[in-house]
Formats: structure tokens, sequence, C-alpha cells
């Protein structure tokens, strides 16, 4: 009976709002202007009444809403634009702007009371996925992490932001560590005739760069920087999960069966989405809950562009990525 009047009220809802748009571009567009023809009055109309219909939907779901959870998506490699770049490097991945955005409208929302975030991903950028993470921490509710096939480095990052973390037995989990990386080609270079000719302010201005080897003290500088990424996902993960930062350690970056995982405390449960929101129900007090997926908007262009994208990867343009320019560039990942 409830969910029926639900239905009637969005529906009184967007019918009298269309209906006083009609009626005001009527007045504005065909009945006050004398200059105008009818025609183009009563195409004005129709759009006015199209623009009202939308508003009036928005009002109607803002004010009968029909879920209380929502459900955000972090799938493929984490990176602040999804993965986009010159070359079509792998079919796509996860935009931390995107899914940081989608988190602070989900808690803008009033409807929405609790989180819950899907995770199969093997990591990607450091910061990105620190982005996600105090996201997700500073959203009002309760918030669980779902490990699908795999929460693994940023991924894992993500989810110790959660008040839980839910996954398979067979899930891949884990993997709390980073790498950094860029590809050396000083030898090749230099049986091409390649030479490197350093122009830079700063004695480690150039560390990492891939025409030329790097100095002892260089690897000392740059192991520097991944041991600091390093012990800071330790603490963040000690932190949200209430453990020894020692036990995170001694996981020495290796990747877990969610049942294991399980055992060392790495995961809180392990069930099916089911029981995820069952749990979210528990949480929020409620017999059962309801959940809306909230994803980014794309346009057109944006369809266009990642279909084309995945049809490269798919034909080999993959292997093109070791020739990017980008990957003369030292690069952390988590």
């Amino acid at each position: 009976m409830t969910d029926r009047m639900d239905r009637l009220g969005r529906f009184t809802i967007v019918v009298s709002v269309a209906a006083l748009a009609g009626v005001v571009g009527w007045f504005l567009f065909y009945i006050l202007p004398e200059d105008v023809t009818s025609l183009l009055g009563i195409l004005l109309v129709v759009a006015t009444v199209l623009v009202g219909t939308v508003i009036g939907g928005r009002i109607a779901s803002s004010r009968y809403s029909d879920y209380d959870v929502a459900e955000i998506a972090v799938e493929g490699p984490i990176s602040r634009d999804g993965g986009s770049g010159r070359l079509p490097t792998r079919p796509g991945g996860a935009s931390s702007d995107d899914v940081v955005e989608q988190i602070q409208t989900a808690d803008d929302d009033g409807a929405v009371d609790g989180l819950l975030v899907r995770l199969n991903t093997p990591g990607g950028a450091v910061l990105p996925s620190d982005d996600i993470r105090r996201a997700v921490a500073e959203f009002d509710g309760p918030t669980i992490a779902y490990a699908t096939d795999t929460c693994a480095s940023g991924g894992y990052w993500i989810a110790s932001g959660c008040d839980e973390i839910w996954a398979h037995d067979v899930s891949i989990v884990g993997s709390i560590g980073v790498i950094g990386s860029s590809v050396n080609v000083h030898e090749l270079a230099d049986r091409l005739g390649v030479s490197y000719e350093r122009f830079a302010a700063g004695k480690y201005k150039d560390a990492g760069t891939a025409l030329k080897e790097p100095s002892a003290d260089e690897r000392e500088y740059l192991q520097g920087l991944v041991d600091d990424y390093y012990d800071d996902f330790v603490e963040r993960v000690a932190e949200g999960r209430e453990m020894d930062p020692d036990a995170i350690r001694d996981t020495e970056a290796r990747v877990y069966l969610g049942s294991r995982a399980h055992e060392l405390g790495l995961v809180d449960e392990l069930g099916t989405r089911d029981d995820v929101l069952d749990r979210l129900a528990a949480r929020l007090d409620v017999e059962s809950v309801s959940v809306r997926e909230f994803t980014p908007s794309e346009n057109l262009v944006s369809r266009l562009r990642g279909g084309a994208e995945r049809v490269a990867f798919a034909l080999g343009a993959g292997v093109a990525s070791a020739f990017d320019a980008d990957a003369s560039e030292f690069r952390f990942r988590l």
C-alpha cells in the first residue's frame, strides 16, 4: 500500500510540475510576445514542458525516494582519469575524480543512509586511491566495502577506510605494498647512438629518467620514497582495521584468498552481496534496504571514446603502451 501511494505521489508531482511549466511557457512564449510566430511559440512551450518534466521528476525522486543505500563501484586500475590517455593502454579503469564525486553526491542525498563500496580492482596510483579512501571515510553513515573478484593494493587502501570489509571466500585480497618503477632503456639508447644530455637544477631532479643509469644515491633516494609511501599505507590500514602494524608488515604484500584474509583479520566477514545488504539493514536498524547504484554521467563523446579505446585494446593496441612517452616517468603504484 505504501509503495502504491509513493508511486502515486511521484506521478502527481511530475504531472503537476509539467502542467505548471506548460502554462508558464504558453504565456511567456506564445501569448505574451506579439512578434513571435505560433510555430515558434509552440516549440518553446514544448521545450518548457520537457524541462518542467525533468525538474518534476527530480523533485519527486527527492520527495519519494525508493532507496536508502548508495552503491559505488571501483573497478579496474585506479587513476585520476580512469586510464584515458594518448594511447589506449587498457580498456578503462576507475577514475578517482568520478568515484569521489559520486560518493559526495550520495552523501548529499537525503535519502541515502548507508554506503556500499563494491571493489574489483588490482590497485593503481597512490593519490587517486587515497582520494577515494578519504571520501569513503568522510561519508556520514555506515560504510561497507565488498570485495568481489579482486581487492588488492590500492583497492584494499580504499576498503580500509570503510567501517567493515566483506569478501567472498575465494576473492583475492591484500597486496599491502607499494611499487615505484620506470622503464630504463639506457643500454638500448647507447646501441642506437642516442645520448642523454642533462640540464637540471637539483641533484635528484632527473632521478628515474629512462635514458640514464641511476646512480647508487638515486636508487637509495627513490627507494626511500617507496618506503615512505609503504609506511603510510601500513599506518592507514592499521588505523582503519585496528590492527598491529607489525601484523600488516608480516603479510609482505602478499595476496590471500578471502577465507585466509578473514583468518588474518584483513576481512571482517565472508558472504555474498545479499549478506552485505542484510548487514547494512542491521546497521541501519531496518528490515531491509533498497539500493541505488550511483554512476558518473557520460556524454556521447565520452561513450564513443570509451568504446573506441576498448576496440583498439582488443585489437592489440595495448602493446603500444611500452612506447608511450609517459612510460619514461618514475611512477608510484599501490
